[in-house]
């Protein structure tokens, strides 16, 4: 698995956060939240592209332990 850095989790956590506001939402309370999330995305995005790049990692897997590693993170062992 791809090494990432607290910065890339942050970042896709701050996307999902922003992709969670979007539920409930219509018109333009809508359309400025999925702005929002745009922008955040593509945040992470550029970021998951530099990390790539500067640690000649493969940029999929860079993207994917960042995604795994968020979701994980979301899940409560108790349960």
């Amino acid at each position: 698995m791809a090494e990432i850095s607290d910065d890339l989790i942050k970042l896709e956590r701050s996307a999902e956060e922003e992709r969670a506001r979007l539920a409930g939402l219509d018109c333009e309370e809508y359309k400025a939240q999925w702005h929002r999330w745009a922008d955040a995305v593509e945040q992470f995005q550029a970021a998951v592209t530099a990390h790539a790049a500067t640690t000649g990692q493969p940029r999929h897997e860079v993207e994917m332990a960042a995604k795994k590693a968020v979701r994980h993170a979301d899940e409560d062992p108790v349960e």
